[in-house]
């Protein structure tokens, strides 16, 4: 189940994908040690510069400063296990950053290749222009054939490190590859994919080569706990895979220790587990809606709002919807529920949380009476909505 195939359907026009994100997790980039492992990421920075050479436009993405930073002051495990709150591995993310990205540029220049170092953090991208201006600048980087290295902003995002939603590499890595617009998000790590069991407790799994649609099921395998040395699990994966797949990028997850894996990958090879795209490209703003980087709030609607939005690409009127949480105004974004609490679509919000509180179950007709004033028939018109 886990040979190596070609996969004609996942590989765009012209047998292979042209702009990549590439996410090296802690453990792959530290050989499951307490230290990076010079070799492994050797290998990885080799494969990435013949894809540089061969014109292929890249950014990647990159774990390991809290390990780089754990050796850096000659610590262990057992010498930090007592300190596990954030600010002393803040502390650790601090030293080992600068040792991380000095790495990374030793191993590049040995292929003539500059590298740029952009730390983000979920409140960088959570506004239109800072999400505009990390986008121009990645761009532009790629445009200038500099490769950009990302991490997560550990020092003063203490999300990465308590590993909630939107705060670790992995979801970070999703974000990008929305960000630029990525024909493929490459996430590797210390395992082959995603099996139908824990195959560290079931010898017997088998390797899961393609999950055409991500369901309660396929997160259900993923599982829910965080790596030894790093701040995402499989979980964390599926959930980037989710965030990426639906903005119409196609994702693997796969063993970085694989021969060429990084070449095989941007080939259309069949290795780890494929997560094929969701949906078309999209254009900027929608992409950055879907993000949910932005949100200030969300709706609860009725089956019959959902049912028009997700079958029928209505807008949502106030008769369908049922609660309102968050304190937000008009212009917001808002992410849209149905009554089961799945996430089906996320929009600009014609209305302010108190103005839709008042409206809700209300026809559109009837808006003005209530509020005493209008902005139109819709709480979130269909040009300014993304179903998801």
């Amino acid at each position: 189940m886990g040979k190596a195939q070609k996969v004609e359907s996942a590989v765009p026009e012209g047998g292979s994908y042209r702009r990549l994100v590439i996410k090296l997790g802690t453990n792959l980039l530290t050989g499951g040690s307490n230290r990076l492992d010079l070799e492994v990421m050797s290998s990885l920075a080799a494969q990435i510069a013949h894809l540089h050479q061969q014109g292929k436009e890249m950014v990647l993405v990159s774990s390991g400063a809290i390990a780089s930073g754990r050796h850096a002051l000659g610590l262990t495990k057992r010498m930090t296990s007592k300190h596990r709150d954030v600010p002393f591995r803040q502390v650790l993310a601090a030293v080992g950053q600068s040792r991380l990205m000095h790495t990374y540029e030793q191993l590049f220049a040995k292929h003539n290749i500059t590298v740029a170092q952009a730390l983000l953090t979920k409140a960088d991208l959570s506004d239109r222009a800072g999400y505009l201006n990390a986008r121009n600048t990645l761009l532009t980087l790629m445009e200038l054939r500099v490769l950009g290295i990302i991490n997560e902003n550990d020092v003063v995002a203490t999300d990465e490190i308590q590993g909630a939603r939107f705060g670790d590499n992995d979801n970070l890595s999703a974000m990008v590859a929305n960000l630029i617009d990525a024909d493929m998000l490459m996430i590797l790590t210390d395992t082959e994919g995603l099996y139908t069991a824990d195959p560290h407790l079931h010898p017997e799994a088998q390797l899961i080569p393609c999950v055409e649609h991500i369901d309660a099921t396929i997160e259900h395998l993923a599982g829910g706990s965080s790596t030894e040395r790093g701040t995402g699990g499989m979980a964390t994966k599926i959930e980037a895979a989710k965030l990426a797949t639906a903005s119409g990028v196609t994702v693997v997850i796969a063993g970085g220790h694989q021969q060429d894996v990084v070449l095989r990958l941007a080939q259309g090879e069949a290795l780890g587990t494929l997560f094929p795209p969701a949906a078309s490209k999209m254009e900027s703003r929608k992409r950055w809606l879907l993000s949910g980087l932005a949100s200030r709030g969300r709706l609860a609607v009725d089956a019959g709002a959902a049912r028009a939005l997700k079958e029928q690409h209505r807008s949502l009127l106030p008769a369908g919807i049922k609660g309102v949480e968050g304190d937000f105004g008009r212009g917001d974004t808002v992410e849209i529920y149905d009554l089961r609490g799945e996430r089906i679509a996320c929009g600009i919000a014609n209305y302010s949380s108190q103005d839709i509180a008042a409206i809700k179950g209300c026809r559109s007709c009837q808006i003005s009476e209530v509020l005493g004033h209008e902005y139109g028939d819709e709480v979130v018109h269909r040009n300014n909505l993304v179903v998801l």
